[in-house]
């Protein structure tokens, strides 16, 4: 377009985030989902979390950082999965 990009508002890049975040995200997705049909996501299984933090070598002194980024995480996807709920049964709703 012939414009020099404005970096300050490109979106971050998953490399510019410290390890611990990567590992977070990594951690986060390799859990199951727990998905009811009238509920939606409620989260996920974290039966295997202890296992996955051996895997990917998270330091003691950083399961709590993990751990607080993982649920940050996940309350911003069971709230995105309770919005498009509700959205599909205002559209049933509305339809009648």
């Amino acid at each position: 377009m012939g414009e020099e990009p404005d970096w300050e508002k490109c979106p971050a890049d998953i490399n510019d985030f410290p390890d611990v975040v990567i590992d977070a995200l990594n951690i986060y997705h390799s859990l199951g989902d727990r998905v009811y049909p009238d509920i939606g996501f409620v989260g996920k299984d974290y039966t295997n979390f202890n296992f996955l933090l051996e895997r990917y070598n998270v330091q003691k002194w950083n399961v709590d950082f993990t751990y607080e980024i993982m649920m940050e995480i996940e309350s911003k996807a069971i709230a995105a999965s309770q919005k498009r709920l509700k959205s599909e049964y205002d559209k049933i709703k509305n339809k009648r």
